[in-house]
């Protein structure tokens, strides 16, 4: 926790747009290996969800960075989605980041209504088979940014391109609010193309590799060099 914690204040001071925090669920079925092992490891380590929200409370007194919980629907289940969303809230949150949490449950769960209710923005997820009704529909509550996955698979995976402009720009004819793309980013020259068709690059997986193999530093260098204004900007 002590390192994600510093690790979070050098991504603050590199200048990036948002942070997202995980909360670690025992099956992040969204997430390739990378991630998997960082949940399995917290856990392990007895990582709980209250960790997580007194981190986001330490941490939203010492960075200005919209941060962002992420996690899975069974976390806000057995928490309870209405205590949940008022704790994060409390904790200086500023949006959740729910993969599984398909807006057609929104009548049985009520979790697009308790953020609204407690000032948390409800990140929606798109994909390249994601069909225009459902675009149209998600354009109707999105809220913050839509998270637009770049590729056929799990994050930090390789391989499944796709023709990013092509699927963006069906994206952009249902919603209104910015886009993100992740799924798979780790150089510059990725983030370049993205910044031509959408406003924000997510980029996970690498960074974790990084401070895995070459420490805190590497980190602070890494996201230095992607987060600078490319040069038609």
């Amino acid at each position: 926790m002590e390192k994600c914690e510093e690790l979070v204040q050098v991504m603050d001071k590199a200048g990036v747009g948002f942070i997202e925090i995980q909360i670690p669920f025992s099956d992040p079925v969204a997430d390739g290996p990378t991630i998997m092992e960082a949940n399995k490891v917290a856990l392990d380590r007895g990582v709980k969800v209250e960790d997580c929200f007194m981190l986001m409370e330490r941490l939203h007194e010492k960075v200005t960075t919209p941060l962002l919980f992420m996690s899975y629907f069974n976390i806000l289940l057995q928490y309870g989605v209405n205590e949940f969303c008022k704790r994060a809230a409390e904790a200086g949150c500023y949006g959740l980041i729910v993969p599984d949490m398909p807006i057609d449950e929104e009548d049985a769960e009520g979790y697009l209504a308790a953020c609204e209710n407690y000032g948390l923005v409800a990140i929606q997820i798109v994909s390249p088979l994601t069909p225009n009704e459902r675009l149209q529909k998600i354009g109707e509550v999105a809220s913050g940014f839509v998270y637009c996955v770049a590729k056929y698979g799990v994050t930090g995976s390789v391989g499944g391109e796709i023709e990013l402009s092509d699927y963006l720009k069906r994206v952009k004819k249902y919603v209104d609010v910015p886009l993100a793309v992740g799924f798979g980013i780790s150089e510059r020259k990725q983030i370049e193309k993205v910044w031509q068709n959408a406003e924000i690059a997510v980029v996970g997986s690498a960074i974790i590799r990084l401070m895995n193999s070459e420490g805190l530093e590497a980190v602070q260098r890494f996201l230095i060099s992607i987060t600078q204004p490319v040069s038609n900007k």
